[in-house]
């Protein structure tokens, strides 16, 4: 697997991704303001995508990462990996490789991820994982919740 900095000829295979995750997400392929704001982050530079190593730009993804960086605040704004693919390591990479992108320690990392009671809550114990802690933010009545990561990690 390789991580790459997604181009246009990749959002045919983002909303290819984007329409599998759409069970935990709610609508994606449909909402022009998903796909505006996936092109205005590969204009900028912050979309992050996995696909085989040697597949060429278009080939499907096996997730991909969207982000905000303005120091000293960065946030994930968005992160999915394709069904087939959970489990393997592609998630982590991910934030690993936008947590690189963030080279202007001390700073804060901010991600909204699903709430206890949503079915991928999951998420929560990933997050956490990489060492993000939840904050006492709740939003949409509960189904989503707040975690930061500070930079450097003490």
């Amino acid at each position: 697997m390789k991580i790459v900095t997604a181009v246009r000829a990749d959002i045919p295979s983002w909303m290819s991704l984007a329409a599998d995750v759409e069970e935990l997400f709610g609508p994606l392929v449909d909402d022009p303001g998903f796909e505006a704001a996936l092109v205005r982050n590969i204009e900028r530079g912050t979309a992050l995508c996995v696909r085989a190593a040697e597949a060429p730009s278009g080939s499907a993804l096996a997730g991909g990462l969207l982000f905000s960086a303005r120091h000293p605040h960065y946030e994930i704004t968005w992160l999915a990996v394709e069904g087939k693919a959970r489990g393997r390591g592609i998630g982590r990479l991910l934030v690993d490789a936008a947590l690189r992108e963030f080279t202007s320690p001390p700073c804060m990392v901010e991600v909204t991820t699903f709430g206890p009671d949503h079915p991928g809550s999951g998420a929560r114990l990933f997050y956490e994982g990489l060492g993000f802690e939840p904050t006492a933010q709740l939003l949409e009545g509960g189904s989503r919740q707040v975690y930061r990561l500070q930079l450097p990690l003490a």
